[in-house]
Parts: structure tokens; sequence; C-alpha cells
């Protein structure tokens, strides 16, 4: 290296050092002892004990442990498609040549920016059994009262119909790869007769599987780590149950209780490792699972 390229990695390393300290000290170092915080039982306070691998023996026991996986997957597994179809169906909506569809993107990316706890409480005035609006339209239509919320066969839906609120950020995105499709695929698809159905399905659709992939790995991420809808929505959480026979009680809720509120460390941090390596292997799976449906264009 020269003078000046060894003066320019000093310089540069300099200004990346704030980030290069950040990442170390706030992110890796914290996983390492995580690993290591999973073998003792810790209390938060005072010396942690050694205990190998009690912390994981114990979790495969765990009823309350089964029940979070439980309520997690099924949410799961019902929000990201369904939210996958709604950011489709937005991103298609908005791409339609309307003078105001610039004020409806504004209007339906709005609720993906909002704080949590607001949609959270908007939506519990919304579906309150007794005065809420969705109660009134549902008598008006002579039908019954569903308690979204004390109702624990209610509760988990409720929190996937909640999450739909976000759709608009992923809809922006399924909307700019909409707009890189080349217009000669659906002309020449019209001069064959297709229709809108079969463009979609045979032009849009494929054209939009790397979008789907990326808003897949997200969703199921953000899906298995799911924390503030279901905790804000909890009903009788000051006599430790999360919502209705623990309805809500998600995985990372569960390690929230466990760490802060039962003060085991130890076990939380085993908790969080066992979610690290299921959140790892589903995505693997499902990125080889994309190798046969998702399309490049370079391909």
């Amino acid at each position: 290296m020269t003078r000046l390229e060894r003066r320019n990695l000093r310089n540069g390393l300099l200004f990346c050092a704030p980030w290069i300290f950040g990442f170390l000290a706030l992110q890796i170092y914290p996983i390492f002892y995580s690993f290591y915080l999973s073998t003792t039982d810790y209390s938060g306070f005072g010396k942690a004990v050694f205990i190998g691998l009690a912390n994981f023996k114990e979790l495969l026991k765990d009823p309350l442990a089964r029940l979070a996986a439980y309520n997690t997957l099924y949410y799961t597994a019902f929000a990201v498609p369904v939210g996958i179809v709604v950011a489709i169906l937005l991103a298609l909506a908005m791409n339609q040549k309307v003078r105001e569809v610039p004020v409806y993107r504004a209007i339906i990316y709005l609720p993906s920016i909002l704080p949590a706890f607001a949609l959270v409480y908007v939506w519990l005035l919304f579906t309150n059994p007794a005065y809420g609006l969705l109660s009134r339209i549902f008598a008006f239509f002579h039908l019954p009262s569903i308690d979204w919320i004390g109702d624990r066969h209610f509760t988990k839906p409720s929190v996937v119909i909640l999450a739909q609120y976000g759709a608009g950020n992923a809809a922006l995105i399924f909307l700019a790869s909409l707009r890189s499709i080349s217009r000669d695929l659906y002309e020449s698809a019209e001069i064959d007769g297709a229709g809108v159905f079969r463009k979609f399905f045979t032009i849009t659709l494929p054209m939009i599987t790397p979008i789907i992939l990326y808003d897949l790995i997200w969703g199921l991420s953000a899906g298995l780590q799911a924390f503030t809808q279901a905790y804000l929505m909890a009903s009788g959480g000051t006599r430790g149950i999360v919502g209705p026979s623990n309805s809500l009680l998600f995985y990372v809720v569960y390690i929230y209780k466990t760490a802060f509120q039962y003060s085991r460390m130890g076990y939380a941090a085993a908790m969080a490792l066992f979610l690290f390596a299921v959140s790892i292997l589903i995505a693997l799976g499902v990125f080889k699972w994309g190798r046969s449906w998702v399309h490049y264009e370079s391909e």
C-alpha cells in the first residue's frame, strides 16, 4: 500500500469506528453473551451459576413454551400469506392510472408508519363489544356481536387482522416491482388475446416473485418475533395471563415475561437462542423452496 492508501484506510476506519463499535458492542457481543447466559441460572443480579444444558431440557418440557410456540406459529402462518395478498392487491390498486392515486398511496401507507400502540388503541375501540363501531355494524345487520379481545377463539385472528394495517409498506415495494415490468410483455399478451386474469397469472405474478420471496422472508422473521400487538392487546396481564387462556402468549412475549417478570435471564436466553435457530432453519428452507418458483429477469 502507498502512503496515500494507508492514510485513506486509516481515515475510513476512523469514520466507520462509531458504527463498528456499536455493531460489536450492541449486536455481536449480546449474541455471544446469550450463549453463555443460556447455560447458567441467572436472575439478572448477583453471580450466574453454570448449569449446562438444563435450560434447554426444561424448554422442551415447558407447556407454556409449547403454547407460546403454537400461538406464534398460528399468527405467522395466517398473517404472512394474508399480508402478501393484501399488499399485492393494494399495489395493483395504486398502479392504476387515476388522478387521485398519489393521495390514495399516502392514505394506504400512513398506517404502516403509525406507532403500534396507537393502532392497537384504535383497534380496541373499533372492536369493543359494547360500543365499538364494528359491533354497531354487526347489530345493524342483526349479526351476533363478537368479543375480539375477550374471546380466546378470536384473539389471534384479531391480531392477524390488525397486522394488515402495515401492508402499505410492502405494497409500495410491490408497486415499484410492478412499475419495472416491461409494457411490451403486456402488449404481446393482449395481441394473443390474453385477458386481465391471464396477464396477471402469466406475466405479473411471475415477474414479482423475487419481491414475494423478500416479503415472505421478512414477514416470517417479523411474525416469529411478534410482540407489541399481542402484549398491548392482552387482557389480565397483571395476573400473569396474556389474553384469555393465554391465547396471546406469543413466544417473544413469553421470553420478555421470563426475563423481566420472573427474573430468569438464563432460561430466557435459552428460549431466544432456540427461536434464533428455528428462524435460521425456516429462512434456509424458504430460500431452497424459492428456487422452484422465483423467477429472475437475468435467468
